[in-house]
Protein backbone atom coordinates (compact mmCIF):
# COMPACT_ATOMS: atom_id res chain seq x y z
CA UNK A 1 0.00 0.00 0.00
CA UNK A 2 1.84 3.36 -1.12
CA UNK A 3 1.29 5.93 1.60
CA UNK A 4 0.86 9.47 0.09
CA UNK A 5 1.26 12.90 2.73
CA UNK A 6 -1.00 13.34 5.15
CA UNK A 7 -4.57 14.27 5.20
CA UNK A 8 -4.51 13.71 9.03
CA UNK A 9 -3.15 14.20 11.97
CA UNK A 10 -0.90 11.58 13.09
CA UNK A 11 1.70 11.20 15.83
CA UNK A 12 4.98 12.46 14.71
CA UNK A 13 8.20 10.85 16.53
CA UNK A 14 10.88 13.45 18.26
CA UNK A 15 13.45 13.70 15.71
CA UNK A 16 16.05 15.07 18.30
CA UNK A 17 15.96 11.48 19.61
CA UNK A 18 17.89 9.89 16.25
CA UNK A 19 21.19 8.97 17.72
CA UNK A 20 19.34 6.61 19.98
CA UNK A 21 16.02 5.94 18.26
CA UNK A 22 17.55 3.76 15.30
CA UNK A 23 14.32 3.84 13.43
CA UNK A 24 14.58 7.50 12.77
CA UNK A 25 18.33 7.21 11.85
CA UNK A 26 17.37 4.61 9.28
CA UNK A 27 14.79 7.16 8.25
CA UNK A 28 16.86 9.63 7.43
CA UNK A 29 19.48 7.55 5.84
CA UNK A 30 16.90 6.29 3.43
CA UNK A 31 15.04 9.26 2.44
CA UNK A 32 18.37 10.81 1.33
CA UNK A 33 19.76 7.90 -0.68
CA UNK A 34 15.97 7.79 -2.41
CA UNK A 35 16.66 11.44 -3.31
CA UNK A 36 19.59 10.75 -4.48
CA UNK A 37 18.70 7.69 -6.36
CA UNK A 38 15.42 9.31 -8.17
CA UNK A 39 14.51 12.08 -6.86
CA UNK A 40 10.47 13.25 -6.11
CA UNK A 41 9.98 9.46 -6.43
CA UNK A 42 8.00 7.29 -3.69
CA UNK A 43 10.09 5.31 -1.54
CA UNK A 44 10.37 1.68 -1.89
CA UNK A 45 10.92 -0.60 1.00
CA UNK A 46 11.01 -4.09 0.38
CA UNK A 47 10.21 -7.44 2.54
CA UNK A 48 9.98 -10.83 1.47
CA UNK A 49 8.37 -13.61 2.93
CA UNK A 50 8.29 -17.66 1.92
CA UNK A 51 4.95 -18.99 2.61
CA UNK A 52 6.67 -22.49 2.64
CA UNK A 53 5.20 -23.11 6.27
CA UNK A 54 4.02 -21.56 9.30
CA UNK A 55 5.66 -18.39 9.26
CA UNK A 56 7.61 -17.72 12.39
CA UNK A 57 8.35 -14.64 14.67
CA UNK A 58 11.59 -14.82 13.60
CA UNK A 59 10.66 -14.15 10.24
CA UNK A 60 8.39 -11.27 11.48
CA UNK A 61 11.46 -8.60 12.08
CA UNK A 62 11.63 -9.30 8.26
CA UNK A 63 8.33 -7.11 8.08
CA UNK A 64 8.82 -5.76 10.88
CA UNK A 65 12.07 -3.39 10.28
CA UNK A 66 11.04 -2.32 6.77
CA UNK A 67 7.41 -1.69 8.12
CA UNK A 68 8.63 0.52 10.98
CA UNK A 69 11.36 2.64 8.73
CA UNK A 70 8.18 3.02 6.12
CA UNK A 71 5.86 4.38 8.57
CA UNK A 72 8.19 7.30 9.81
CA UNK A 73 8.84 7.69 6.84
CA UNK A 74 5.02 8.56 6.39
CA UNK A 75 4.50 9.84 9.28
CA UNK A 76 6.90 12.66 7.75
CA UNK A 77 4.77 13.43 4.71
CA UNK A 78 6.86 11.42 2.38
CA UNK A 79 5.57 9.10 0.03
CA UNK A 80 6.63 5.87 0.95
CA UNK A 81 5.43 2.39 0.04
CA UNK A 82 6.33 -0.81 1.49
CA UNK A 83 6.32 -3.97 -0.75
CA UNK A 84 5.77 -7.77 0.61
CA UNK A 85 6.84 -10.02 -2.07
CA UNK A 86 5.59 -13.84 -1.09
CA UNK A 87 8.00 -15.98 -2.50
CA UNK A 88 5.18 -18.43 -3.42
CA UNK A 89 6.75 -19.89 -6.47
CA UNK A 90 9.70 -21.32 -4.78
CA UNK A 91 10.02 -25.33 -4.79
CA UNK A 92 8.63 -27.35 -1.72
CA UNK A 93 11.90 -28.18 -0.46
CA UNK A 94 10.86 -30.58 2.46
CA UNK A 95 7.68 -31.12 4.51
CA UNK A 96 7.67 -29.12 7.89
CA UNK A 97 7.46 -31.32 11.14
CA UNK A 98 3.91 -30.95 13.35
CA UNK A 99 1.98 -28.89 10.98
CA UNK A 100 -1.85 -30.37 11.85
CA UNK A 101 -3.21 -32.01 9.04
CA UNK A 102 -0.44 -32.73 6.78
CA UNK A 103 1.64 -36.39 6.73
CA UNK A 104 4.32 -38.09 4.71
CA UNK A 105 2.21 -38.14 1.73
CA UNK A 106 2.55 -34.09 0.81
CA UNK A 107 6.54 -35.55 0.18
CA UNK A 108 5.60 -36.59 -3.63
CA UNK A 109 4.84 -32.82 -3.83
CA UNK A 110 8.51 -31.55 -2.70
CA UNK A 111 10.10 -29.88 -5.91
CA UNK A 112 6.97 -28.11 -6.82
CA UNK A 113 5.67 -24.52 -6.41
CA UNK A 114 4.55 -23.81 -3.21
CA UNK A 115 1.41 -22.74 -4.80
CA UNK A 116 1.03 -25.99 -6.90
CA UNK A 117 0.90 -27.96 -3.26
CA UNK A 118 -2.44 -28.96 -2.02
CA UNK A 119 -2.91 -27.20 1.36
CA UNK A 120 -3.05 -28.92 4.73
CA UNK A 121 -6.29 -31.17 5.43
CA UNK A 122 -9.22 -29.10 6.65
CA UNK A 123 -7.69 -25.94 5.27
CA UNK A 124 -10.32 -23.68 3.82
CA UNK A 125 -7.05 -22.07 1.30
CA UNK A 126 -6.58 -23.78 -2.01
CA UNK A 127 -3.10 -24.28 -1.83
CA UNK A 128 -0.34 -24.72 0.26
CA UNK A 129 1.36 -21.32 -0.16
CA UNK A 130 -2.10 -19.63 0.34
CA UNK A 131 -2.58 -21.44 3.59
CA UNK A 132 0.24 -20.03 5.61
CA UNK A 133 0.47 -16.62 3.39
CA UNK A 134 -3.37 -16.22 4.88
CA UNK A 135 -2.61 -16.40 8.20
CA UNK A 136 0.46 -14.48 7.96
CA UNK A 137 -2.00 -11.67 6.58
CA UNK A 138 -4.04 -12.03 9.36
CA UNK A 139 -1.41 -11.17 12.11
CA UNK A 140 -0.31 -8.19 10.22
CA UNK A 141 -3.39 -6.49 9.41
CA UNK A 142 -3.78 -7.00 13.73
CA UNK A 143 -0.27 -5.63 13.86
CA UNK A 144 -1.18 -2.21 11.69
CA UNK A 145 1.29 -3.53 9.07
CA UNK A 146 0.53 -1.57 5.43
CA UNK A 147 1.85 -3.15 2.71
CA UNK A 148 1.55 -4.14 -1.33
CA UNK A 149 1.68 -7.57 -1.05
CA UNK A 150 3.30 -9.22 -4.79
CA UNK A 151 2.48 -12.75 -5.30
CA UNK A 152 5.94 -14.20 -7.25
CA UNK A 153 3.77 -16.85 -8.61
CA UNK A 154 1.53 -13.91 -10.26
CA UNK A 155 4.39 -12.16 -11.31
CA UNK A 156 6.59 -14.89 -13.41
CA UNK A 157 3.19 -16.92 -14.69
CA UNK A 158 1.80 -13.87 -15.97
CA UNK A 159 4.73 -13.24 -18.14
CA UNK A 160 5.30 -9.98 -15.91
CA UNK A 161 9.23 -11.03 -16.10
CA UNK A 162 9.60 -12.11 -19.05
CA UNK A 163 11.73 -9.55 -20.39
CA UNK A 164 14.10 -9.79 -17.26
CA UNK A 165 14.50 -13.57 -18.07
CA UNK A 166 15.28 -13.06 -21.14
CA UNK A 167 17.88 -10.51 -20.27
CA UNK A 168 19.32 -12.77 -17.77
CA UNK A 169 19.44 -15.86 -19.90
CA UNK A 170 21.39 -13.52 -22.62
CA UNK A 171 24.02 -12.36 -20.10
CA UNK A 172 24.46 -16.19 -18.51
CA UNK A 173 28.03 -16.19 -19.13
CA UNK A 174 28.96 -12.80 -17.19
CA UNK A 175 26.24 -13.80 -14.49
CA UNK A 176 28.31 -17.12 -13.99
CA UNK A 177 31.20 -14.99 -14.09
CA UNK A 178 30.35 -13.41 -10.93
CA UNK A 179 29.01 -16.46 -8.89
CA UNK A 180 32.26 -17.86 -10.05
CA UNK A 181 34.41 -15.48 -8.06
CA UNK A 182 32.17 -16.70 -5.01
CA UNK A 183 32.23 -20.41 -5.66
CA UNK A 184 35.66 -20.23 -5.29
CA UNK A 185 35.99 -18.72 -1.72
CA UNK A 186 38.17 -21.20 0.53
CA UNK A 187 34.88 -22.48 2.14
CA UNK A 188 37.09 -22.99 5.11
CA UNK A 189 37.87 -19.82 5.76
CA UNK A 190 34.04 -18.79 5.12
CA UNK A 191 32.39 -21.05 7.81
CA UNK A 192 35.36 -19.43 10.30
CA UNK A 193 34.09 -16.13 9.41
CA UNK A 194 30.42 -16.89 9.90
CA UNK A 195 31.41 -19.23 13.06
CA UNK A 196 32.75 -15.70 14.57
CA UNK A 197 29.63 -13.77 13.43
CA UNK A 198 27.28 -16.18 15.09
CA UNK A 199 29.25 -15.75 18.14
CA UNK A 200 29.42 -12.13 18.08
CA UNK A 201 25.58 -11.84 17.51
CA UNK A 202 24.83 -15.19 19.50
CA UNK A 203 24.72 -18.89 18.92
CA UNK A 204 20.89 -19.30 16.97
CA UNK A 205 19.18 -22.60 18.63
CA UNK A 206 17.74 -25.18 16.45
CA UNK A 207 14.30 -23.58 16.44
CA UNK A 208 15.45 -20.05 15.66
CA UNK A 209 17.52 -21.67 12.70
CA UNK A 210 14.44 -23.24 11.63
CA UNK A 211 12.70 -19.72 11.60
CA UNK A 212 15.52 -18.68 9.20
CA UNK A 213 13.96 -20.80 6.54
CA UNK A 214 10.98 -18.78 6.02
CA UNK A 215 12.43 -15.76 4.83
CA UNK A 216 12.36 -14.31 1.55
CA UNK A 217 15.99 -16.48 0.54
CA UNK A 218 14.86 -19.96 0.81
CA UNK A 219 17.67 -21.23 -1.27
CA UNK A 220 20.95 -20.01 -1.61
CA UNK A 221 20.85 -21.81 -5.71
CA UNK A 222 22.96 -20.34 -7.95
CA UNK A 223 22.02 -22.74 -10.51
CA UNK A 224 25.23 -24.41 -10.77
CA UNK A 225 26.15 -28.24 -10.40
CA UNK A 226 23.35 -29.03 -13.04
CA UNK A 227 25.46 -31.93 -14.61
CA UNK A 228 28.51 -30.22 -15.26
CA UNK A 229 26.86 -28.39 -18.26
CA UNK A 230 26.43 -25.08 -19.44
CA UNK A 231 25.14 -22.72 -16.84
CA UNK A 232 22.06 -21.54 -16.83
CA UNK A 233 20.52 -19.04 -14.60
CA UNK A 234 16.92 -19.99 -15.23
CA UNK A 235 15.00 -23.12 -13.74
CA UNK A 236 11.61 -24.48 -15.38
CA UNK A 237 9.37 -26.12 -13.81
CA UNK A 238 8.24 -29.53 -15.78
CA UNK A 239 4.78 -29.19 -17.63
CA UNK A 240 4.55 -33.14 -16.88
CA UNK A 241 4.90 -33.80 -13.33
CA UNK A 242 5.37 -29.79 -12.10
CA UNK A 243 8.39 -30.03 -10.43
CA UNK A 244 11.65 -28.25 -10.63
CA UNK A 245 14.04 -31.52 -11.19
CA UNK A 246 14.53 -30.63 -14.74
CA UNK A 247 18.26 -29.55 -16.06
CA UNK A 248 18.54 -27.23 -19.15
CA UNK A 249 20.06 -28.68 -21.91
CA UNK A 250 20.00 -26.12 -25.14
CA UNK A 251 19.56 -22.37 -25.28
CA UNK A 252 19.39 -20.23 -28.33
CA UNK A 253 19.28 -16.76 -28.01
CA UNK A 254 17.98 -15.60 -31.07
CA UNK A 255 15.13 -17.87 -31.17
CA UNK A 256 14.32 -18.24 -27.36
CA UNK A 257 13.94 -22.03 -27.79
CA UNK A 258 14.94 -23.80 -24.32
CA UNK A 259 15.63 -27.08 -24.41
CA UNK A 260 15.32 -29.24 -20.72
CA UNK A 261 14.98 -33.06 -19.26
CA UNK A 262 13.14 -33.62 -16.54
CA UNK A 263 13.98 -36.69 -14.15
CA UNK A 264 10.75 -38.08 -14.61
CA UNK A 265 11.70 -39.12 -18.16
CA UNK A 266 9.86 -36.06 -19.57
CA UNK A 267 11.58 -33.16 -22.16
CA UNK A 268 10.49 -30.76 -23.97
CA UNK A 269 11.42 -27.71 -25.85
CA UNK A 270 9.50 -24.59 -25.33
CA UNK A 271 10.15 -20.68 -26.27
CA UNK A 272 11.28 -18.62 -23.76
CA UNK A 273 9.19 -15.28 -24.85
CA UNK A 274 6.16 -17.00 -24.05
CA UNK A 275 6.81 -19.88 -22.08
CA UNK A 276 6.06 -18.72 -18.06
CA UNK A 277 6.61 -21.88 -16.01
CA UNK A 278 9.72 -21.43 -14.45
CA UNK A 279 11.20 -18.51 -12.85
CA UNK A 280 15.23 -17.67 -12.10
CA UNK A 281 17.33 -19.23 -9.32
CA UNK A 282 17.51 -17.51 -6.18
CA UNK A 283 20.80 -15.50 -6.08
CA UNK A 284 19.54 -14.08 -9.77
CA UNK A 285 15.86 -13.79 -8.87
CA UNK A 286 16.48 -11.48 -5.62
CA UNK A 287 18.78 -8.72 -7.80
CA UNK A 288 16.17 -8.71 -10.34
CA UNK A 289 13.56 -7.99 -8.06
CA UNK A 290 15.49 -5.19 -6.62
CA UNK A 291 16.18 -3.56 -10.22
CA UNK A 292 12.11 -4.18 -10.85
CA UNK A 293 10.50 -2.48 -7.72
CA UNK A 294 13.49 0.07 -7.09
CA UNK A 295 14.26 -1.09 -3.85
CA UNK A 296 16.25 1.68 -1.88
CA UNK A 297 15.86 -0.52 1.46
CA UNK A 298 15.98 -3.81 2.20
CA UNK A 299 17.32 -5.41 5.41
CA UNK A 300 18.66 -8.97 5.37
CA UNK A 301 19.20 -11.30 7.86
CA UNK A 302 22.44 -13.15 9.20
CA UNK A 303 22.04 -15.97 7.16
CA UNK A 304 22.27 -13.87 4.43
CA UNK A 305 25.67 -11.72 5.52
CA UNK A 306 28.10 -14.20 4.54
CA UNK A 307 30.46 -14.05 2.11
CA UNK A 308 29.11 -16.00 -1.34
CA UNK A 309 25.21 -15.47 0.53
CA UNK A 310 22.52 -14.26 -1.63
CA UNK A 311 22.38 -10.68 -0.20
CA UNK A 312 26.63 -10.22 -0.72
CA UNK A 313 26.59 -11.84 -4.51
CA UNK A 314 23.17 -9.89 -5.14
CA UNK A 315 24.67 -6.90 -4.51
CA UNK A 316 27.08 -7.43 -7.05
CA UNK A 317 24.88 -8.97 -10.00
CA UNK A 318 22.05 -5.87 -9.63
CA UNK A 319 24.43 -3.58 -10.01
CA UNK A 320 27.30 -5.29 -12.90
CA UNK A 321 24.49 -7.01 -14.84
CA UNK A 322 20.94 -5.17 -14.08
CA UNK A 323 22.13 -1.98 -13.89
CA UNK A 324 20.92 -0.90 -10.63
CA UNK A 325 21.57 -0.51 -6.98
CA UNK A 326 21.43 -2.74 -4.11
CA UNK A 327 19.17 -1.64 -1.14
CA UNK A 328 20.58 -0.35 1.57
CA UNK A 329 19.75 -1.70 5.09
CA UNK A 330 21.30 -3.42 8.04
CA UNK A 331 21.81 -6.75 9.54
CA UNK A 332 18.90 -7.91 11.70
CA UNK A 333 19.82 -10.80 14.21
CA UNK A 334 17.60 -14.00 15.59
CA UNK A 335 14.33 -13.49 17.42
CA UNK A 336 14.36 -16.35 20.23
CA UNK A 337 11.57 -17.54 22.12
CA UNK A 338 11.33 -17.51 26.13
CA UNK A 339 9.25 -20.80 26.91
CA UNK A 340 6.60 -22.35 24.33
CA UNK A 341 4.12 -24.59 26.03
CA UNK A 342 1.60 -26.39 23.82
CA UNK A 343 1.71 -24.51 21.00
CA UNK A 344 -0.42 -26.45 18.39
CA UNK A 345 -0.28 -24.75 15.57
CA UNK A 346 4.37 -25.02 15.59
CA UNK A 347 4.95 -27.81 17.25
CA UNK A 348 8.68 -28.87 16.04
CA UNK A 349 9.40 -25.24 15.05
CA UNK A 350 8.54 -22.13 17.16
CA UNK A 351 5.66 -20.19 17.54
CA UNK A 352 3.91 -17.41 14.85
CA UNK A 353 2.84 -14.12 15.38
CA UNK A 354 -0.86 -15.28 15.35
CA UNK A 355 0.55 -17.74 18.45
CA UNK A 356 1.93 -14.31 20.18
CA UNK A 357 -1.29 -12.39 19.24
CA UNK A 358 -3.19 -14.90 21.50
CA UNK A 359 -1.08 -13.87 24.55
CA UNK A 360 -0.41 -10.60 24.39
CA UNK A 361 -1.71 -7.20 22.72
CA UNK A 362 -0.72 -6.06 19.23
CA UNK A 363 0.92 -2.90 20.89
CA UNK A 364 3.26 -4.92 23.31
CA UNK A 365 4.22 -7.46 20.12
CA UNK A 366 5.01 -4.17 18.06
CA UNK A 367 7.22 -2.72 20.91
CA UNK A 368 9.21 -5.97 21.39
CA UNK A 369 10.44 -5.24 17.70
CA UNK A 370 10.58 -1.61 18.11
CA UNK A 371 12.85 -0.97 21.33
CA UNK A 372 15.77 -3.05 19.64
CA UNK A 373 18.30 -2.11 16.97
CA UNK A 374 18.25 -4.81 14.39
CA UNK A 375 21.34 -6.39 14.92
CA UNK A 376 20.24 -7.08 19.07
CA UNK A 377 18.84 -10.39 19.38
CA UNK A 378 15.96 -10.22 21.52
CA UNK A 379 13.44 -13.10 22.86
CA UNK A 380 9.27 -13.37 22.85
CA UNK A 381 8.08 -14.98 26.30
CA UNK A 382 5.73 -17.50 26.05
CA UNK A 383 6.33 -18.43 30.04
CA UNK A 384 6.31 -16.24 32.97
CA UNK A 385 8.43 -13.43 31.27
CA UNK A 386 4.98 -12.04 29.30
CA UNK A 387 4.06 -11.25 32.87
CA UNK A 388 7.33 -8.95 33.69
CA UNK A 389 7.11 -7.80 29.54
CA UNK A 390 3.62 -6.42 30.73
CA UNK A 391 5.22 -5.02 33.53
CA UNK A 392 7.66 -3.35 31.91
CA UNK A 393 4.95 -1.98 29.19
CA UNK A 394 2.42 -0.28 31.93
CA UNK A 395 5.26 1.40 33.81
CA UNK A 396 6.61 2.70 30.61
CA UNK A 397 3.06 4.33 29.81
CA UNK A 398 2.99 5.75 34.15
CA UNK A 399 6.52 6.94 32.86
CA UNK A 400 5.04 8.95 29.57
CA UNK A 401 1.92 9.87 31.66
CA UNK A 402 4.42 11.35 34.30
CA UNK A 403 6.76 13.07 31.60
CA UNK A 404 9.61 10.72 32.59
CA UNK A 405 10.02 8.93 29.87
CA UNK A 406 13.32 8.60 28.13
CA UNK A 407 13.13 10.09 23.96
CA UNK A 408 14.35 6.86 22.76
CA UNK A 409 11.48 5.08 25.02
CA UNK A 410 8.75 7.56 24.19
CA UNK A 411 9.65 7.17 20.34
CA UNK A 412 9.12 3.19 20.49
CA UNK A 413 6.17 3.56 23.04
CA UNK A 414 4.86 5.73 19.91
CA UNK A 415 5.86 3.19 17.53
CA UNK A 416 4.61 0.46 19.08
CA UNK A 417 0.91 2.15 19.93
CA UNK A 418 0.35 4.00 16.84
CA UNK A 419 0.92 3.91 12.83
CA UNK A 420 0.94 6.69 10.43
CA UNK A 421 -2.69 6.22 9.75
CA UNK A 422 -3.91 6.36 13.53
CA UNK A 423 -3.63 4.71 17.20
CA UNK A 424 -3.80 0.60 17.02
CA UNK A 425 -6.87 -0.71 19.80
CA UNK A 426 -5.96 -0.83 22.98
CA UNK A 427 -7.56 -1.58 26.29
CA UNK A 428 -9.29 1.10 27.72
CA UNK A 429 -8.62 -0.25 31.64
CA UNK A 430 -5.34 -1.92 31.35
CA UNK A 431 -5.14 -3.44 34.40
CA UNK A 432 -2.07 -5.63 34.98
CA UNK A 433 -1.81 -8.64 33.18
CA UNK A 434 -0.52 -10.82 36.23
CA UNK A 435 -3.59 -9.57 38.33
CA UNK A 436 -5.72 -10.42 35.37
CA UNK A 437 -4.30 -13.98 34.38
CA UNK A 438 -4.52 -14.78 38.30
CA UNK A 439 -8.20 -13.87 38.13
CA UNK A 440 -9.12 -15.97 35.61
CA UNK A 441 -6.60 -18.89 36.84
CA UNK A 442 -8.85 -19.15 40.05
CA UNK A 443 -12.19 -18.70 38.13
CA UNK A 444 -11.68 -20.69 35.39
CA UNK A 445 -12.51 -18.05 32.71
CA UNK A 446 -16.42 -17.48 34.52
CA UNK A 447 -17.12 -14.04 33.25
CA UNK A 448 -19.60 -13.38 36.31
CA UNK A 449 -16.94 -14.53 38.76
CA UNK A 450 -14.49 -12.62 37.56
CA UNK A 451 -16.55 -9.20 36.97
CA UNK A 452 -17.15 -9.73 40.74
CA UNK A 453 -13.41 -10.06 41.57
CA UNK A 454 -12.57 -7.54 39.00
CA UNK A 455 -14.78 -4.85 40.38
CA UNK A 456 -13.81 -5.03 44.10
CA UNK A 457 -10.05 -4.24 43.36
CA UNK A 458 -10.65 -1.16 43.73
CA UNK A 459 -13.89 0.13 45.23
CA UNK A 460 -13.42 3.79 44.07
CA UNK A 461 -13.36 3.21 40.67
CA UNK A 462 -14.94 -0.55 40.22
CA UNK A 463 -14.75 -2.50 36.97
CA UNK A 464 -18.76 -2.23 35.60
CA UNK A 465 -18.13 -4.03 32.35
CA UNK A 466 -15.68 -6.86 31.32
CA UNK A 467 -15.36 -4.53 27.62
CA UNK A 468 -13.19 -1.85 29.75
CA UNK A 469 -10.62 -4.72 30.21
CA UNK A 470 -10.25 -6.10 27.06
CA UNK A 471 -9.04 -7.57 24.86
CA UNK A 472 -5.93 -7.75 27.81
CA UNK A 473 -8.63 -10.01 29.88
CA UNK A 474 -9.08 -12.04 27.40
CA UNK A 475 -5.08 -12.55 25.87
CA UNK A 476 -4.62 -12.81 29.97
CA UNK A 477 -6.97 -16.05 29.71
CA UNK A 478 -5.70 -17.26 26.69
CA UNK A 479 -2.28 -17.41 28.19
CA UNK A 480 -3.87 -19.29 31.34
CA UNK A 481 -5.14 -21.95 29.19
CA UNK A 482 -2.55 -22.95 26.73
CA UNK A 483 1.33 -22.04 28.51
CA UNK A 484 0.41 -22.94 32.56
CA UNK A 485 0.71 -26.57 32.64
CA UNK A 486 -2.84 -27.99 34.46
CA UNK A 487 -0.21 -29.09 37.52
CA UNK A 488 -0.20 -25.20 38.04
CA UNK A 489 -3.13 -23.92 37.92
CA UNK A 490 -4.92 -22.93 40.99
CA UNK A 491 -7.49 -24.91 42.38
CA UNK A 492 -9.45 -23.42 45.49
CA UNK A 493 -9.86 -26.15 48.08
CA UNK A 494 -13.50 -27.40 48.25
CA UNK A 495 -13.49 -28.29 52.10
CA UNK A 496 -10.92 -26.85 54.86
CA UNK A 497 -7.73 -28.64 55.59
CA UNK A 498 -8.63 -29.91 59.52
CA UNK A 499 -5.65 -31.50 60.09
CA UNK A 500 -3.70 -28.56 59.22
CA UNK A 501 -5.89 -26.25 61.00
CA UNK A 502 -6.42 -28.62 64.27
CA UNK A 503 -2.20 -29.31 63.66
CA UNK A 504 -1.34 -24.68 64.22
CA UNK A 505 0.59 -23.43 67.07
CA UNK A 506 -0.42 -20.73 69.00
CA UNK A 507 1.46 -17.89 66.89
CA UNK A 508 -0.17 -19.78 63.74
CA UNK A 509 -3.71 -19.28 64.98
CA UNK A 510 -3.26 -16.05 66.41
CA UNK A 511 -1.89 -14.60 62.59
CA UNK A 512 -5.29 -15.89 60.89
CA UNK A 513 -7.39 -14.61 63.85
CA UNK A 514 -5.52 -10.95 63.10
CA UNK A 515 -6.09 -11.61 59.03
CA UNK A 516 -10.11 -12.68 59.16
CA UNK A 517 -10.30 -9.55 61.62
CA UNK A 518 -9.44 -7.16 59.08
CA UNK A 519 -11.06 -8.98 55.81
CA UNK A 520 -14.05 -6.36 56.23
CA UNK A 521 -11.86 -3.25 56.37
CA UNK A 522 -9.54 -3.76 53.99
CA UNK A 523 -12.07 -5.57 51.14
CA UNK A 524 -9.60 -4.59 48.27
CA UNK A 525 -6.40 -5.42 45.80
CA UNK A 526 -4.42 -2.41 48.04
CA UNK A 527 -6.19 -2.85 51.63
CA UNK A 528 -5.54 -6.47 51.63
CA UNK A 529 -2.13 -5.98 50.41
CA UNK A 530 -1.18 -4.05 53.60
CA UNK A 531 -3.23 -6.41 55.62
CA UNK A 532 -1.27 -9.59 54.58
CA UNK A 533 2.23 -7.68 54.66
CA UNK A 534 0.83 -6.33 57.86
CA UNK A 535 -0.52 -9.36 60.14
CA UNK A 536 3.77 -11.07 60.75
CA UNK A 537 4.47 -6.80 61.29
CA UNK A 538 1.95 -6.48 64.17
CA UNK A 539 2.94 -10.05 65.76
CA UNK A 540 6.62 -8.84 65.68
CA UNK A 541 5.45 -5.38 67.14
CA UNK A 542 6.32 -3.76 64.71
CA UNK A 543 4.94 -0.12 62.75
CA UNK A 544 2.99 -1.09 59.70
CA UNK A 545 5.25 1.38 58.00
CA UNK A 546 8.70 0.14 59.12
CA UNK A 547 10.86 -1.35 56.59
CA UNK A 548 11.30 -5.33 56.79
CA UNK A 549 13.72 -6.85 58.46
CA UNK A 550 15.92 -10.21 57.31
CA UNK A 551 13.86 -11.74 60.30
CA UNK A 552 10.28 -10.10 59.54
CA UNK A 553 11.10 -11.60 55.86
CA UNK A 554 11.15 -14.87 56.92
CA UNK A 555 7.91 -14.25 59.17
CA UNK A 556 6.04 -13.13 55.99
CA UNK A 557 7.19 -16.26 54.01
CA UNK A 558 6.09 -17.99 56.38
CA UNK A 559 2.73 -16.83 56.94
CA UNK A 560 1.99 -16.56 53.29
CA UNK A 561 3.01 -20.61 52.75
CA UNK A 562 0.66 -21.62 55.34
CA UNK A 563 -2.19 -19.24 53.51
CA UNK A 564 -1.37 -21.00 50.39
CA UNK A 565 -1.43 -24.15 52.03
CA UNK A 566 -5.05 -23.79 53.44
CA UNK A 567 -6.28 -21.63 50.32
CA UNK A 568 -5.05 -23.96 47.48
CA UNK A 569 -3.22 -26.94 49.17
CA UNK A 570 0.07 -25.91 47.85
CA UNK A 571 3.07 -23.54 49.55
CA UNK A 572 2.80 -20.82 46.88
CA UNK A 573 0.40 -19.58 43.88
CA UNK A 574 -0.90 -16.59 42.53
CA UNK A 575 -0.12 -12.85 44.76
CA UNK A 576 -2.41 -13.29 47.68
CA UNK A 577 -4.13 -9.67 47.56
CA UNK A 578 -5.60 -11.56 44.18
CA UNK A 579 -6.17 -14.53 45.74
CA UNK A 580 -8.16 -13.90 48.70
CA UNK A 581 -10.54 -11.47 46.53
CA UNK A 582 -11.18 -14.52 43.96
CA UNK A 583 -11.99 -16.88 46.72
CA UNK A 584 -14.25 -14.06 48.11
CA UNK A 585 -14.87 -13.59 51.77
CA UNK A 586 -17.13 -16.37 52.86
CA UNK A 587 -15.42 -18.87 51.34
CA UNK A 588 -12.33 -17.48 53.00
CA UNK A 589 -13.43 -17.60 56.26
CA UNK A 590 -14.58 -20.82 56.01
CA UNK A 591 -11.46 -22.60 54.94
CA UNK A 592 -9.32 -20.75 57.61
CA UNK A 593 -11.14 -22.00 60.21
CA UNK A 594 -13.25 -19.42 61.14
Amino acid sequence: MRRRSREKEVPEVDRTTTETDWVSRIADDVVAEAERRAPGKAVVCASGLSPSGPIHLGNLREVMVPHLVADEIARRGVECEHIVSWDDYDRFRKVPVGVEGVDESWNEHIGKPLTSVPAPRGSAHGSWAAHFKAAMEESLSQLGVEYRGISQTAKYTSGAYREQILFAMRERERIDAVLERYRTLDKAAAGGKKQQQKKKQGEPDAAELEAAEGSGAASEDDGSGAGGGAYYPYKPYCTACLRDTTTVTAYDDGTTELTYSCRCGHSETVRLNEFDHGKLVWKVDWPMRWAYEGVVFEPSGVDHQSPGSSFVVGGQLVEEIFDAEQPIGPMYAFVGISGMAKMSSSKGGVPTPADALEIMEAPLLRWLYARRRPNQSFKVAFDQEVQRMYDEWDALERKLAAGQAQPADAAAHLRASTTAAGPLPSTPRPLPYRTLASVVDVTAGNDEQTLRILSELDPERPVRSLDEVRPRLDRAQRWIGTQVPAEQRTRVRAEPDTALLESLDDEQRESLRLLLDGLDDHWSLEGLTQLVYGVPKVQAGIEPEAKPTPELKVAQRSFFALLYKLLVGRDTGPRLPTLLLAVGTDRVRKLLGA
